[in-house]
């Protein structure tokens, strides 16, 4: 039997600003206990892995080697407009794929 991804874990400079991020983003809830330092977003629905945001003291300086690609869950730019809302950015627009980033910058895509 293999082995599963039970969380996903990202550096950044404030946690709880880009875990609310990505709770919002994919329709889930920010763990009660987060901080600034620290903060947990579980699956909605238990649909995949726990996301973890840790605060470290260097910031993002590259291209992230690993990323998310989100499907839209009714039109590409419906949903682009709704994640730029919650402030992400729009890096690159494609006609079927978005690469977007999120409020610090961690680059995924839409499609």
């Amino acid at each position: 039997m293999g082995t599963f991804i039970k969380s996903v874990t990202f550096d950044c400079a404030d946690a709880l600003r880009v875990g609310a991020f990505w709770a919002a983003a994919l329709g889930s809830d920010l763990d009660e206990e987060s901080t600034a330092e620290r903060a947990f977003v579980e699956p909605a629905g238990w649909g995949g892995p726990s996301l973890w945001f840790v605060a470290v003291p260097e910031p993002k300086a590259a291209k992230n080697r690993m990323h998310f690609d989100l499907r839209a869950p009714e039109s590409v730019p419906d949903e682009v407009q709704r994640l730029t809302a919650l402030g992400a950015t729009v890096l690159r627009d494609g006609d079927e794929l978005v690469v977007m980033a999120d409020p610090e910058g961690n680059e995924f895509c839409v499609e």
